[in-house]
């Protein structure tokens, strides 16, 4: 089957690519359709805060790299309640608002009080916690298909039918593995390996295949039994070259759907959710 983004969403794409150009940008905002929403999505290797109108177009968003949350754990609570509270100033600063809610979401099978504390200690009440696969997969209402969300700490899959999710499960294997196997096999620190994934991807690929490999493994126990016609992946980590192209060839009768820019996939889905 073609490996291309056909079935992706216009509408989604050009959203996440307006992210990507926005992000931690002050440039001047104009008015926009109230009311405005808020998502925040807590990373293993990064913390994005995004803000949509009420017609789900991006207006703001803001991203930093930390090292905060592990496999779905928060290891430095304090900081991680810094970095979201910084991320609100600046966003309210620059949108002359005041934020009193936000969404906010957690890995599956962990607990969504870890994501919920954090947030609500930075001041704010959480209006809605999702996994982040099933977050996707609201989003884009598929039938037939699987959300895999690569977090952090792991591999999250979502599988859906007539737009709502049926199952959802993950297991332990993530961009934070990936990182890890940089920094061994380059004798590398974890933040310098980090640098290296996100910034020289295709020299690291053939170190870091056997990882997403495995992460395929993963997705696949967990569709054996599902009658799917496509998959949808997410996660910053996607963004390395061959990882749609891995998938494509580990599930040939499968559509593989990988957007530009997934980083800010689950981010923007998790702003744009509301729960019914």
């Amino acid at each position: 089957m073609k490996n291309d983004n056909q079935h992706f969403p216009t509408w989604v794409a050009n959203n996440l690519n307006h992210i990507a150009r926005i992000v931690n940008s002050d440039q001047d905002v104009t008015k926009e359709k109230t009311p405005l929403k808020l998502g925040i999505d807590l990373g293993t290797s990064d913390i994005v805060s995004v803000v949509l109108d009420a017609d789900n177009q991006p207006i703001a968003a803001r991203l930093n790299w930390a090292d905060v949350v592990r496999d779905g754990v928060v290891v430095n609570f304090h900081e991680a309640i810094q970095i979201v509270k910084k991320q609100i100033a600046e966003l309210e600063a620059l949108l002359n608002v005041e934020f009193k809610t936000a969404n906010t979401s957690y890995p599956p099978g962990t607990d969504p009080k870890i994501s919920v504390n954090v947030i609500e200690a930075a001041g704010l009440e959480v209006s809605a916690v999702i996994d982040e696969p099933s977050a996707v997969a609201h989003l884009l209402k598929l039938d037939q298909a699987a959300v895999v969300d690569i977090g952090g700490g792991t591999t999250g899959i979502a599988v859906l039918e007539d737009g709502k999710v049926i199952y959802s499960g993950d297991e332990a294997t993530g961009g934070r593995h990936v990182t890890l196997t940089i920094a061994g096999s380059l004798r590398k620190s974890y933040e310098e390996a980090e640098e290296s994934k996100i910034k020289t991807g295709k020299e690291v690929w053939p170190i870091v295949r056997p990882v997403f490999e495995k992460m395929a493994d993963i997705t696949r126990h967990h569709i054996m039994n599902h009658d799917i016609k496509a998959l949808y992946l997410s996660g910053g980590s996607c963004m390395l070259p061959g990882v749609r192209d891995l998938f494509q060839n580990e599930f040939p009768e499968l559509q593989v759907v990988l957007p530009d820019n997934s980083i800010f996939f689950t981010p923007y889905a998790i702003a744009a959710y509301q729960a019914s």
